[in-house]
């Protein structure tokens, strides 16, 4: 007669100690996350700091804009600034010639650049590795260095003081740039989709403008906003190219608060508040498309 059959051992552990070790890897995740919150909420607070003083300061009456107390609201807040940069001041004449030279200068600039790129990503050319090459170079120059050789163009062409000698300027100083995030996004896009498409009765630009852009949206709207970016901030070609008053851009705008003997903080403050509304919406806007249009320009697939 058989004694029982005893089943072999095996390298599985009982089930509370298997427990115990993955429940040790979920207390470690859980701490990794919290410290990963933690930093990030830090490090907002540190970013928002200065906006909240901004915004402080704006909000300050004349007798308290040298106080150094800090208060997201301050004694006696008021809006006063605010309406005072709106309605007795050219803020809104400013913003006005801001939103058109950066919207011109940004559309512009894609158009150039989207162009430009597709014949770089899909064409076989003698000098497309040294044009490439000399492209990125460009983006060494320091800006400043520019500044001279486009006011003799602007000069010797009679575009100085006028909406479109902004406008080309601000272009074409960040097409060399948008070209190369154009040309890697472009080449993640399978050319046997334009190639069907040419099949079927599209002509190059057909496809071009019916396949490969709709699906560079994202890039196409990244290049967008770094180029409005660059135009919305720019002060020194606005310096430069413009001396009219009613021409006058923000930046230049904003040199009018500072006086030889006196600044006028609180007006100065509250009309930064205004000026980056635009920014932060278009950002907001953009922001879906601000990832996978950055990092699949920088991958060819």
């Amino acid at each position: 007669m058989s004694g029982p059959v005893v089943p072999p051992t095996t390298g599985v552990k009982p089930a509370a100690e298997s427990g115990g070790r993955h429940g040790g890897g979920r207390t470690d995740s859980t701490r990794k996350r919290i410290v990963i919150h933690l930093t990030l909420i830090l490090a907002a607070l540190i970013a928002i700091f200065p906006v909240l003083r901004v915004i402080g300061v704006a909000m300050r009456p004349g007798n308290r804009l040298l106080d150094s107390e800090f208060s997201l609201i301050p004694p006696g807040a008021t809006l006063e600034s605010f309406r005072n940069v709106l309605f007795e001041t050219d803020l809104p004449l400013w913003l006005f010639n801001s939103l058109v030279l950066t919207t011109g200068s940004a559309v512009v600039g894609l158009l150039i650049a989207s162009t430009s790129a597709y014949a770089f990503a899909r064409y076989k050319f003698p000098g497309r590795g040294v044009g490439l090459t000399v492209l990125l170079a460009t983006q060494l120059i320091p800006a400043a260095m520019l500044l001279v050789p486009l006011y003799i163009l602007a000069v010797q062409l009679k575009l100085t003081n006028s909406f479109v000698g902004m406008v080309i300027a601000l272009s074409v100083t960040s097409v060399p740039f948008s070209i190369w995030i154009l040309r890697g996004y472009y080449e993640t896009v399978p050319v046997e989709l334009e190639e069907a498409a040419q099949i079927d009765g599209c002509s190059k630009l057909e496809a071009f403008w019916r396949i490969l852009l709709p699906l560079s949206t994202p890039a196409l709207a990244i290049v967008f906003l770094f180029n409005f970016l660059a135009a919305w901030n720019d002060f020194f070609l606005a310096r430069i190219l413009i001396s009219k008053e009613d021409l006058l851009t923000w930046p230049l705008g904003l040199q009018r608060f500072q006086q030889q003997f006196q600044t006028q903080w609180n007006d100065l403050a509250a009309a930064s508040v205004l000026i980056s509304i635009p920014v932060v919406a278009l950002f907001l806007y953009s922001s879906k498309w601000l990832v996978s249009g950055v990092t699949a320009g920088g991958v060819k697939g």
